[in-house]
């Protein structure tokens, strides 16, 4: 750890400096601040991967068991797809917002222990846990994506219902783009979870007692997965208005965030 350890807080610096230019574009709408922000992140991504790569090497297993290896696995995630969507759809707010998570995400990683390769048991390295682990992970990118999708889609409707004509407003997609957007990304995340957790009760089923299927995660994981199934089911339908289903969708992830970073009495996450 300690021979790669410089790559790491190097990618928080650069990352700070991005999401800072990022601002400054936020505030004054400048191209050339924006392209060295991008720039940025494009270091920071590389060197994300680099640092994983190498964690991946001298571990001997792919790392996403301990909390500081998920956190910083969502945080790349959250990183490539800003990447992706500055790429394919252009929306700079997006990758602002995107990556104002992805940064906090990696700093909560810095206060994490790092744990001892011989700590981490066979049992954790297992391809099921793995997949499990990294299925939930993009799901939650999914979602953030989904979350940000919608709380853009409150803020421009609060700024058209009060007739506030600001730059902002002329740089937000159309209330329509956004709440298709948000559907597109729960459409994603929706499957991958609902595998992640099918995955995770089988490897459970194969090395845990009977009785975790009620322990606190696996019940509102699976909760999480029955709110945003309902929130699609409501969407197809056409039955809701679209603003509650963006309130909706906001407060879903507030429960996945809960949920992920530990806020429940879990009785076999214990190696996080």
């Amino acid at each position: 750890m300690a021979e790669v350890r410089w790559i790491y807080d190097l990618t928080i610096f650069l990352y700070a400096a991005s999401v800072l230019f990022y601002f400054n574009d936020f505030l004054q709408s400048n191209r050339k601040v924006n392209r060295l922000a991008f720039g940025l992140l494009v270091v920071v991504w590389a060197l994300q991967t680099a640092f994983f790569v190498s964690q991946a090497v001298m571990k001997g297993y792919f790392p996403v068991i301990t909390l500081f290896e998920t956190l910083f696995f969502y945080s790349w995630v959250l990183v490539g797809l800003s990447l992706a969507i500055h790429y394919f759809f252009r929306i700079d707010l997006l990758v602002f917002f995107t990556n104002i998570i992805g940064f906090v995400v990696l700093v909560m990683s810095m206060f994490l222990p790092e744990t001892p390769i011989e700590a981490v048991s066979s049992i954790l390295t297992s391809e099921l846990l793995l997949t499990h682990v990294t299925l939930a992970m993009f799901s939650y990118g999914a979602f953030s994506l989904s979350m940000i999708f919608s709380a853009m889609y409150l803020l421009q409707h609060k700024m058209l219902k009060g007739r506030r004509w600001s730059p902002l407003l002329r740089r937000l997609p159309s209330l329509d783009q956004l709440e298709g957007y948000a559907y597109r990304m729960n459409m994603l995340g929706v499957p991958m979870l609902l595998l992640s957790i099918v995955l995770g009760i089988i490897w459970g089923k194969m090395v845990l007692p009977e009785k975790f299927l009620f322990d606190s995660k696996v019940v509102l994981s699976v909760l999480v997965l029955a709110i945003y199934s309902l929130w699609l089911y409501q969407r197809y339908r056409d039955t809701v208005q679209m603003r509650r289903l963006a309130q909706w969708n906001v407060l879903a992830f507030l429960l996945l965030l809960i949920n992920f970073l530990g806020f429940t009495t879990s009785t076999f996450h214990d190696w996080w």
